[in-house]
């Protein structure tokens, strides 16, 4: 990542948008967010996040959304992934460094497959919030408010720990804050230069077949180095490669949170959200006249919009219209979660709505909340076999209506978890309480991870070769 600098700014068309302000959104619907009981601490806590550092820069925003336009036009790829929710209990530097270099880890055997650049997001530094199917939960014949994440409640399934406390949103910036100032340390300090892609692979991958072939590849990037290096081409004379840009991301859920952090460029006078660099609306709060599509129709953010079985094509056609009216290229990231079995017969009718109506948007898939199922012993997990399955008709249905499916978007983690069955390292159900360790939903395992980075890598390079075919 880089600084803010004029340069940035150089035919940037940021305007402010007409009817519209940080707090407009209080006056439309608002669903998924707390009631907190105690306006006067939730005054306090706004007030005092307002006056804070941002977290991002609106340069840095910038430079993702000319990224991202270049993976919508099929010059780049979308690589986004990190844990479902981030936790305050933890956070460890080892936790953030493993879930990086898994990144890392997927994002070279994607550019080496498909030889395109890999736009690299994660879902880190702020993805603290979580939409509930229901308000409250039973337990035991208690009843108590929702689990919502941490930036908004505790887990444990108390009174108070349930009770919405406003200061975890300061916790939450401040350890945003720690999470960011990390992640630039390792994608600028040399920790991501490509002479080091051998140490990224994880210890415990060790019997994962994907982890060999990872090693395999590893060693022609390594041939091809120092065949660079002895022509006088190394880290020293070419920066991009000793270190990476790597964004951050998370859905912009908790609204007073977001207005909060959000700031006018002093540079081009338009409105930015500084707690990520992209932000998305969920399946949930993407309904016309919500107050998360007011918000975000006014920041110059690059965002991102679930799509699930429920959206119509007008509707979203009408959603496109509110949120990128100007048409920017790389504005709008719409990510599709269908689940393996209704993506073919889904996705169609919008992608066709989306040509028809000429609106330039990135296609991305999320091949996992679609398909979570509750296994015999009960734990929530995510069959390997059907996301990859849901990737796979991602892509036909791409192939087959003209368009470019542009991007991943995985729940993930370094960390050795046990939470998705199958993959080539085969969790069974029996085996999902080894290690299950997530706050809401399940993760893929950094092996698992490197799995599907592979397959993907291959359909992607399948949807490559039919497209320089067709062009031909």
């Amino acid at each position: 990542m880089v600084y803010e600098s004029e340069q940035d700014v150089l035919g940037a068309n940021d305007v402010v948008v007409a009817n519209w302000a940080p707090d407009s959104w209080r006056g439309h619907e608002g669903l998924q967010m707390p009631t907190y009981n105690d306006a006067a601490a939730l005054g306090a806590a706004e007030k005092q996040l307002s006056s804070y550092p941002p977290l991002v820069f609106a340069g840095e925003s910038r430079a993702l959304m000319a990224d991202l336009a270049a993976a919508q036009r099929g010059e780049a790829f979308l690589l986004q992934g990190g844990d479902c929710a981030e936790s305050f209990a933890e956070f460890h530097p080892n936790n953030i460094r493993d879930t990086f270099r898994v990144l890392l880890q997927m994002a070279v055997v994607l550019t080496f497959a498909s030889k395109l650049p890999i736009v690299k997001v994660g879902r880190m530094a702020g993805q603290f919030a979580k939409p509930r199917s229901a308000g409250t939960e039973v337990i035991g014949g208690v009843e108590l408010p929702s689990y919502r994440g941490d930036i908004i409640n505790d887990i444990a399934f108390t009174p108070e720990s349930r009770e919405p406390d406003p200061q975890r949103m300061v916790q939450a910036y401040n350890q945003s804050a720690a999470t960011l100032n990390l992640l630039r340390a390792f994608a600028q300090g040399g920790y991501a230069n490509l002479h080091q892609v051998h140490r990224w692979t994880l210890d415990y991958m060790g019997r994962s077949p994907w982890a060999k072939k990872f090693a395999q590849m590893a060693d022609r990037i390594g041939e091809a180095l120092d065949f660079m290096k002895a022509c006088g081409i190394d880290a020293d004379t070419v920066p991009q490669l000793n270190g990476t840009s790597f964004y951050t991301s998370h859905e912009a859920l908790l609204l007073p949170y977001e207005q909060a952090l959000t700031r006018q460029d002093s540079l081009t006078g338009g409105w930015y959200d500084t707690s990520a660099h992209m932000l998305w609306i969920g399946d949930r709060t993407r309904f016309e006249g919500s107050a998360h599509v007011e918000y975000l129709r006014g920041i110059g953010n690059p965002i991102g919009m679930k799509c699930g079985p429920s959206l119509e094509p007008d509707a979203l056609i009408r959603l496109l219209d509110v949120l990128n009216p100007d048409r920017k290229e790389g504005r709008i990231t719409l990510i599709t979660r269908y689940g393996h079995d209704k993506i073919e017969a889904g996705l169609p009718k919008l992608v066709r709505a989306v040509m028809r109506e000429g609106h330039p948007v990135l296609w991305s898939c999320d091949p996992m909340h679609g398909n979570v199922i509750k296994a015999a012993n009960g734990y929530k997990t995510r069959p390997f076999e059907r996301i990859l399955a849901e990737v796979r008709g991602f892509f036909a249905v791409h192939r087959a209506e003209g368009s470019f499916g542009g991007g991943i978007h995985a729940e993930m983690t370094g960390q050795n978890v046990t939470e998705c069955t199958g993959g080539a390292i085969a969790i069974t159900d029996e085996g999902l309480a080894d290690r299950y360790h997530t706050h809401c939903d399940p993760r893929l395992n950094a092996a698992q991870s490197l799995e599907l980075a592979f397959l993907l890598a291959e359909m992607l390079n399948d949807e490559l070769a039919e497209r320089r075919k067709a062009a031909a």
